[in-house]
């Protein structure tokens, strides 16, 4: 079929638009860009807690805190979670022991997998046995913006001086295979012991994998 000079007019104006509209999408994600960097000090926030405490990461200045992205619907989550191993609740438990603030923060939007309720957290961590310091609902997805967490998981490292020192994966097999937790190097637990042992993070930066966050 031959087009005439109006139709070919018309697609190369719609194509155009197109293009206009993409360039503008891809311009709104680059200011929105994250604004945590390992070096650097970790970006503050305030959220809401399943049990509907207000908590800010500037609360526990003195204290080495962890920041673990989760989706329970995640079948990478679900790994870090299955029991045994009890991966993802050994490291929760430990870093209590050491006097370490884990905050597991939820950033899906309401509708989508892993959303939840205060109440439906709360359970999750009862029937899971997870222990974290603090659950955070992030509806709004503003906190995992900030930080820039792409997955779930996704794990951060603040120190007690408020540097972020870690980013990226709990380990290096990005697999939603139980059986390979114990194959793996788990970078979280690396990385606080070097800072444990008074050292620098020898691993600061990993690639995080797992289910991208439901924002």
């Amino acid at each position: 079929m031959i087009l005439s000079r109006r139709h070919l007019s018309l697609a190369a104006g719609m194509a155009a638009a197109v293009a206009l509209t993409a360039g503008a999408l891809i311009a709104s994600t680059a200011e929105a860009a994250p604004s945590a960097d390992v070096g650097s000090s970790a970006p503050a926030f305030t959220g809401t807690t399943s049990n509907g405490e207000t908590v800010s990461l500037a609360d526990f200045a003195g204290k080495t805190v962890v920041l673990e992205w989760t989706n329970d619907g995640c079948p990478f989550v679900k790994k870090h979670y299955a029991t045994p191993p009890a991966n993802m609740q050994s490291l929760q438990a430990s870093a209590a022991t050491d006097d370490i603030v884990w905050l597991t923060v939820i950033s899906s939007r309401p509708g989508s997998q892993g959303h939840v309720s205060p109440e439906q957290a709360n359970e999750l961590s009862t029937s899971r046995g997870a222990a974290p310091a603090h659950v955070i609902l992030d509806e709004s997805g503003d906190i995992g913006r900030l930080y820039g967490a792409k997955t779930t998981p996704h794990m951060y490292i603040v120190t007690p001086e408020g540097k972020l020192v870690y980013d990226g994966a709990i380990d290096s097999i990005p697999s939603a295979r139980v059986d390979d937790i114990a194959k793996a190097d788990n970078y979280v637990t690396a990385a606080l012991a070097d800072l444990g042992a008074g050292k620098p993070v020898a691993t600061p930066t990993t690639k995080p994998y797992g289910c991208a966050v439901k924002y």
